[in-house]
């Protein structure tokens, strides 16, 4: 089938400025999972005019994140514990942020979603009868988490850009949705800001018009003064916004401990080995194990930054009774209020002090020692 370009259907005159207007059946806006994922289903659902519209190919939070296991969530199809679509909908809506038929839809699709991404060639593991692995992520009761190691969505977004190639579906590099077009009640198009190989803009503008748009432009990324989002993605959800659209089902947003010099998300297996948790004021020098101060015992403290590695993202919840969030907690007051740098360091266990006693494995509850046994992890030290 021969590749269909952008069709200019006239220029119009903005400031006695000529700008070039083209007309395609679907814009999508974005080059991430989502962005890319749409424009390949609408391909072989048989809709041909399509053009994608990225400012940066390689830009993203999909092409440019990491975590020690990056997570899929799906249902769960290859394990002992049963699941359903209305368990998974009760799961994503208990956030109370959003919509039951969303959820359900969600839900209902979410296999079909990532066995399509299978049969792009995307290597998810599995065992020698065919089940993907499953495991337990924040929150979730049942084993619908999958992973192909810590770039999964690099991954998935690589083997997407391959098939939309593959499709011959209009990619068009640098181009920068700065407004988007309505009419009525209906979207109509976009205004694009251009670049050159460069990064530079000028005065390159043109307008693309369309029946249909998909917008996969990500999240606010660029409204947070601290975050891990990768630096080459800012979000466009506001382009939306601008023009009526209704802010709901906005469930991205998640807060939790972070490093923001080298942008990384408190890591599970950082949190599982239990290590030690200190700061240091910068005026002099001096070092605090500040977590001491707070918990009622060696015990309860450990157990804490064992259960942040399961539950990183902060729960007001799980501060009651000495819960992992309490040390998001305490990380803030450390760092925001008292102005002081936190560390962790994997060469020991947490400090306890006389209060507290010392830390020992014996004192672990089950489920932590569980968890060390079957890892492999309970050596003498985190490292």
């Amino acid at each position: 089938m021969p590749e269909i370009k952008s069709k200019k259907i006239r220029t119009i005159i903005i400031a006695g400025k000529e700008i070039p207007c083209y007309y395609h059946h679907t814009l999508v806006l974005g080059s991430g999972s989502a962005a890319l994922s749409s424009a390949v289903r609408l391909k072989r659902g048989g809709i041909d005019d399509i053009c994608i519209l990225t400012d940066d190919i390689n830009g993203g939070t999909s092409r440019n994140t990491g975590s020690d296991k990056q997570t899929y969530y799906k249902l769960s199809d290859s394990t002992k514990n049963p699941d359903s679509p209305f368990l998974m909908a009760e799961a994503l809506m208990s956030g109370g942020a959003m919509h039951g038929d969303i959820a359900l839809v969600e839900a209902l699709s979410s296999e079909n979603a990532f066995y399509h991404l299978v049969g792009m060639g995307v290597p998810f593991p599995h065992d020698e009868w065919g089940g993907y692995t499953g495991y337990k992520t924040d929150h979730d009761p049942r084993n619908r988490g999958t992973s192909l190691g810590p770039y999964t969505s690099k991954v998935m977004v690589e083997y997407l850009e391959k098939e939309c190639r593959l499709l011959n579906i209009e990619i068009r590099d640098r181009h920068e949705c700065i407004r988007l077009i309505s009419y009525g009640n209906r979207i109509a198009g976009a205004v694009i800001l251009q670049r050159d190989s460069s990064g530079c803009s000028g005065e390159n503008y043109s307008v693309f018009l369309c029946d249909n748009m998909i917008l996969g432009l990500g999240g606010p990324a660029g409204l947070f003064d601290a975050s891990v989002f990768p630096a080459r993605h800012t979000g466009g959800i506001g382009l939306a916004l601008e023009i009526g659209a209704k802010a709901v089902n906005l469930t991205e947003s998640q807060f939790g401990i972070a490093s923001t010099g080298f942008r990384w998300n408190l890591s599970g297996s950082f949190q599982q080995v239990i290590p030690n948790y200190f700061s240091i004021d910068p005026e002099t020098g001096e070092k605090y194990h500040f977590l001491n101060d707070h918990f009622p015992s060696i015990e309860k403290l450990s157990e804490a930054i064992f259960l942040k590695g399961y539950q990183w993202p902060f729960d007001p919840d799980k501060v009651k009774n000495f819960g992992s969030s309490s040390i998001d907690m305490l990380v803030y007051r450390e760092t925001v209020v008292r102005n002081r740098d936190v560390y962790i360091d994997f060469r020991e266990n947490p400090q306890g002090d006389d209060r507290l006693g010392e830390f020992s494995a014996e004192h672990l509850s089950e489920e932590v020692l569980h968890y060390w046994r079957n890892s492999g992890i309970d050596q003498a030290a985190p490292v």
